[in-house]
């Protein structure tokens, strides 16, 4: 018998029901926000991102400016490189493609590794990261021939800078090298890989080289294949530059220095453009364009010679002789010297038990002002010193442009020193003396000055006192940054004496007949002597004990006008290493003499040639 159901039982519960019912409201109505989010709110957003997946953004690097000599002959290019990038959103195995990046190349897989993670942070993913800068052919077609295989690959063309001289000017024009996590934090522009000024012009005109990168489009299919590229902004190349450096010049001057250590700088005085500016030894500044490593980085660096020293600007000596041009102009500007002012020289100079000791041993005798220049007596300037005091000295110095920075624009260049009461009692803690304003006023003891400082004081002496910037950059005007604080007399006066130093005193090594050449011949002492016994010939002493040699100067010729400064490390006496240096730099910018030679004045009285140059 079939069952019975009774119609009458309780009904069925309304609260599930309901309960049902809103839920597939609620959720219908999320649906719907969620449709509303997507679709309008962010609709454009997205769509966006969706064109992402098949249009890629990307840059092009920019050429960098190039750099000419005055002469318009290159002497910094661009040349294409190859670099080897990775887009991590196309590669499917990142650890086996730097695996096999590493065989390919040679490289250590760590190396790459830290590359890679250095990079992810600033890259994004749909972006080429650069792994490698600059692929060598070999390696290049190795891998050309297998990106086929290794998905998110590329081979990207950049520019790569390239130094044709090399070592000849590597303190001026410096160097590129990949920009640091420092740089990149502080310049949005720059990416992983790119190149960045990090000495020299190529530093200190950073803005002005780099160009402007462009962008481009890049249409690629569901695999990360490129089907298309459209660029949408064209890059911009750096500005091209033009040195006041003549490459001949330049070239001259690092022969005649040539095994030694020592710098060479050319100024044009009336214009303060530095035509030839040669420190020695160099280095090669292609080296750093694609990373230097550890291990040849520690060899620079540790040479003794110290070949990455600019030392025409950043490294400062003891000026020697050289100095008394210094003394002379504090004398006149203070009012507290005279054409007419002599003194007897024995040899030496007596301060209470102190005695300091001309270079001349047995002295000059009777002698002017015109006759202690010209033959460099030590014993009239001991005199002149003390009568002036340090901190006269240190004054009318800092008016001419001594003890301070040139401004030119080189990096770390360094100020030099020309000593103060104040200056002792700060950097030692101690008070001056009066032994040692005598030291000072010879240019020995505290006083350090660069040669670029003393080419540009002396080309105030004979430019009509105005003391100018040094200028590498050919189209800059002339800078004038002060003046010196004498008469046009009085520093006709030292000019005079500077071309009776060459005609027949301490710098007659560098005379020659058709032109007018001065000159201020300088040995400063590395080490002191205890007497003047102790003083041995140059190629008996060890090298680091050796004086340094000084020879500034000026030539003028058919209306052209020249300093020529030539400071030689531990050269021994001037005449014996500056002044041939310098002599064959004359040779060079006003040519062989022609016809016969005339005579070479003989010197006589006060101004008669020394044995032996100071």
């Amino acid at each position: 018998m079939p069952a019975q159901f009774d119609r009458d039982g309780p009904p069925a519960p309304r609260g599930g029901l309901i309960l049902l019912q809103v839920l597939i409201l609620g959720l219908f109505c999320l649906f719907i926000a969620r449709f509303w989010y997507l679709q309008i709110l962010r609709g454009d957003n997205f769509a966006e991102l969706a064109r992402s997946n098949q249009i890629r953004e990307t840059s092009i690097s920019s050429p960098r400016g190039v750099i000419w000599d005055r002469n318009g002959v290159l002497l910094a290019v661009n040349e294409p490189s190859f670099a080897l990038g990775l887009v991590r959103e196309d590669c499917p195995d990142i650890t086996a493609t730097l695996n096999q990046i590493a065989e390919w190349t040679g490289l250590e897989t760590s190396t790459l590794q830290e590359i890679y993670l250095r990079g992810k942070k600033r890259v994004k993913t749909f972006e080429p990261l650069i792994l490698i800068n600059d692929l060598s052919f070999e390696t290049l077609a190795k891998i050309e021939s297998n990106l086929v295989f290794w998905p998110g690959l590329e081979i990207i063309v950049r520019h790569k800078r390239f130094y044709p001289r090399g070592e000849l000017l590597a303190h001026v024009l410096g160097y590129v090298a990949e920009a640091n996590e420092e740089e990149l934090e502080k310049d949005p522009t720059l990416a992983l890989g790119d190149a960045v000024g990090k000495q020299g012009m190529e530093y200190t005109l950073e803005n002005r080289l780099r160009g402007q990168k462009g962008r481009k489009q890049i249409q690629v299919d569901a695999l990360g294949r490129e089907l298309e590229e459209q660029v949408i902004i064209e890059p911009k190349s750096g500005n091209n530059v033009t040195l006041s450096i003549d490459l001949g010049l330049q070239e001259h001057c690092a022969q005649q220095l040539e095994g030694q250590a020592g710098a060479v700088v050319v100024l044009d005085p009336d214009t303060g453009q530095v035509l030839a500016m040669v420190s020695q030894p160099s280095y090669d500044n292609n080296l750093f364009v694609l990373g230097l490593s550890a291990n040849k980085w520690q060899e620079l660096r540790d040479d003794p010679m110290h070949p990455i020293q600019n030392r025409v600007s950043q490294s400062v000596y003891p000026p020697g002789s050289v100095f008394k041009l210094l003394m002379t102009t504090v004398g006149f500007a203070t009012g507290m010297l005279k054409y007419t002012d002599s003194t007897v020289c024995g040899g030496s100079y007596k301060m209470g038990n102190h005695e300091f000791h001309c270079w001349k041993k047995g002295g000059h005798g009777h002698i002017d002002l015109r006759g202690a220049l010209v033959n460099s007596c030590d014993v009239f300037f001991y005199q002149l010193g003390e009568r002036l005091g340090v901190d006269r000295i240190n004054a009318v110095a800092t008016q001419c442009g001594l003890g301070v920075a040139t401004g030119v624009d080189l990096p770390h260049e360094r100020p030099g020193i020309v000593p103060s009461t104040a200056w002792k009692k700060k950097r030692y803690g101690v008070a001056w003396t009066r032994g040692e304003t005598l030291n000072t006023a010879i240019g020995q003891g505290y006083v350090q000055l660069s040669p670029l400082q003393v080419a540009r004081f002396v080309g105030s002496l004979v430019n009509g006192g105005r003391i100018l910037k040094p200028l590498l950059d050919a189209n800059d005007p002339a800078l004038e940054q002060g003046r010196l604080p004498i008469n046009d007399k009085d520093r006709e006066f030292i000019v005079s004496a500077m071309v009776a130093t060459v005609d027949a005193g301490t710098a007659h090594k560098i005379w020659r007949p058709d032109a007018r050449i001065g000159g201020k011949t300088g040995t400063a002492q590395v080490v002191k002597l205890i007497n003047a016994d102790e003083r041995k010939k140059t190629v008996d002493m060890p090298y680091k004990y050796r004086d340094h040699s000084w020879l500034a100067s000026f030539g003028q010729k058919d209306g052209k006008s020249y300093v020529v400064v030539c400071m030689v490390e531990h050269g021994g006496h001037a005449g014996e290493a500056a002044a041939p240096v310098v002599k064959a730099v004359y040779d060079y910018l006003f040519g062989p003499v022609r016809g016969q030679a005339a005579a070479k004045p003989q010197p006589s009285g006060d101004t008669a040639a020394p044995a032996a140059s100071d």
